[in-house]
């Protein structure tokens, strides 16, 4: 049977660094600073992603499109959120898109049905396009998106 050195085993046992203390009063404006540095960095990634977006019902609970007119560039892409008041889906009016321009396959007649489900379209053909959500263009809501 082997003998176990008592006090050897205390002497290797690790003890915990002494605590730091932390200077409070910065603590609340560093706090800020990341925060704000996070939501910048946060603002910058979505508007590297989303050319333009569209709210599909707007804060208010209003049926209607926020904003309810955008500006892009040929090739860009627009990002619908379904916001409030749904369901909603994007018809674009074959009488209101340029010449050439299938209405039908830019459309997404599906409806978004969950908080905050989206749906993206690119348009590459300059001019306007007029759209409604189906389901409530009787209550006004229709938006145009100008590509340039």
């Amino acid at each position: 049977m082997q003998m176990i050195n008592k006090t050897a085993m205390r002497t290797s046992v690790a003890r915990p660094a002494p605590s730091r203390q932390v200077q409070t009063a910065a603590m609340p404006q560093k706090v800020a600073q990341v925060a704000g540095v996070a939501l910048s960095s946060l603002a910058l990634t979505m508007s590297a992603h989303a050319d333009a977006v569209v709210k599909a019902g707007a804060d208010s609970g209003a049926l209607a499109f926020e904003p309810s007119s955008v500006t892009i560039k040929a090739g860009e892409s627009v990002k619908f959120v379904n916001n409030a008041g749904f369901p909603h889906n994007v018809v674009f009016d074959e009488d209101a898109v340029p010449e050439g321009v299938n209405a039908d396959a830019i459309s997404r007649e599906d409806l978004l049905n969950a908080p905050g489900e989206t749906w993206s379209v690119k348009l590459e053909t300059p001019g306007e396009y007029g759209y409604n959500c189906e389901p409530h263009a009787g209550a006004g809501m229709n938006g145009k998106i100008i590509v340039q």
